[in-house]
């Protein structure tokens, strides 16, 4: 049984990469590379060596798969920079209303708690890349945000709705899934209970 999910999971993920591929060139890129498109595939590469091992993946008990994506500032990061401290991932964009309404929470989370918050920005879906920081600011957002400019992370994190937050140990063992927005209280007893 698993392995039929690991099989449809993949060819999933091939099937999204060659539409993205095909609605990429559609949409006016020209044929012009810079070379990103080979960083998704590796990523996606990584990804697919990484769902075969069954102790890795998106369920709670599995280890979250690593993906390496830009800061606000243009610094390349991996997930797996932060593990060491319990980590709230959560996928998010400007337009989103829930994603609004949870940002102040998870800012006082980020401040008065022992954690790290990764704010993943499906930088894919915005209207505007510039959505972004005025975004950040507008909400005094400090903890990290990084834009998933290919697709590259909610692909492989196969996200659905929006807000989607993952809430992984130090050790990079994702323990809680939620969608939908959080609020305070429910994002400390997350960390409570994994603790």
């Amino acid at each position: 049984m698993k392995r039929w999910a690991i099989i449809v999971i993949i060819v999933g993920m091939f099937g999204w990469v060659i539409y993205d591929f095909v609605l990429s060139d559609s949409t006016g890129d020209s044929g012009q590379k810079d070379g990103s498109d080979d960083k998704v595939e590796q990523i996606v590469d990584n990804y697919e060596d990484e769902i075969a091992n069954t102790e890795k993946g998106l369920e709670r008990g599995n280890l979250a798969p690593d993906f390496e994506l830009p800061t606000l500032d243009g610094e390349q990061v991996f997930l797996s920079d932060y593990f060491g401290k319990p980590i709230l991932l959560n996928f998010w964009a400007s337009w989103c209303a829930p994603c609004r309404a949870e940002i102040p929470d998870m800012q006082k989370f980020y401040e008065d708690q022992d954690v790290e918050v990764v704010a993943v920005n499906l930088t894919t879906s915005e209207h505007s890349k510039d959505n972004v920081p005025e975004f950040v600011d507008e909400f005094g957002m400090t903890f990290p945000v990084l834009l998933d400019e290919q697709g590259t992370a909610s692909t492989i994190y196969q996200i659905q709705p929006i807000p989607t937050t993952y809430l992984i140990d130090s050790e990079g063992i994702i323990h809680n899934i939620a969608y939908g927005p959080l609020n305070y209280e429910l994002m400390v007893q997350a960390l409570a209970e994994m603790n």
